[in-house]
């Protein structure tokens, strides 16, 4: 059976991850996927969060100097 797109590009990462694991103990392997660890929180919802929370604060900011 012919392989589809997406399962020639899935072995081929699995194949490029192999490639760097090679010659590697197991302890290397091990720091190198701890170092890249996700962020639990995604930067859209950061974003969202940041603008929230500083967008409030300077809202307070601007009413207090023009509305005292």
């Amino acid at each position: 059976m012919a392989q589809t797109l997406e399962q020639r590009r899935r072995n081929a990462k699995f194949a490029k991850d192999q490639d760097a694991r090679r010659g590697k103990s197991e302890t290397e392997i091990k720091k190198r996927t701890k170092a890249l660890s996700k962020s639990p929180i995604s930067p859209f919802w950061l974003g969202i969060l940041a603008f929230v929370v500083f967008g409030g604060l300077i809202f307070e900011v601007l009413t207090r100097i023009f509305f005292r």
